[in-house]
């Protein structure tokens, strides 16, 4: 017998769950679309395979730099 498919808000909840069990979290906010493109070109550039990848790349340097600066 076949298994019965997972609702889509089952599947959404199950995959949140694994989000925050693996110390993560879904953050959804707007950027201009010239932003997101140069997050697109950072990501492609550096061969990430998302763009949270590529954010957290950009952060990290946002924060290197803060700190040379303190």
């Amino acid at each position: 017998m076949a298994k019965p498919k997972e609702s889509t808000v089952e599947h959404v909840r199950a995959y949140r769950q694994r989000i925050r069990a693996a110390g993560l979290e879904q953050v959804l906010f707007e950027l201009p679309t010239e932003t997101r493109e140069l997050i697109d070109a950072l990501k492609e550039r550096h061969g990430l395979r998302n763009r949270s990848q590529a954010l957290m790349q950009l952060i990290e340097l946002g924060r290197q730099a803060a700190q040379l600066t303190t």
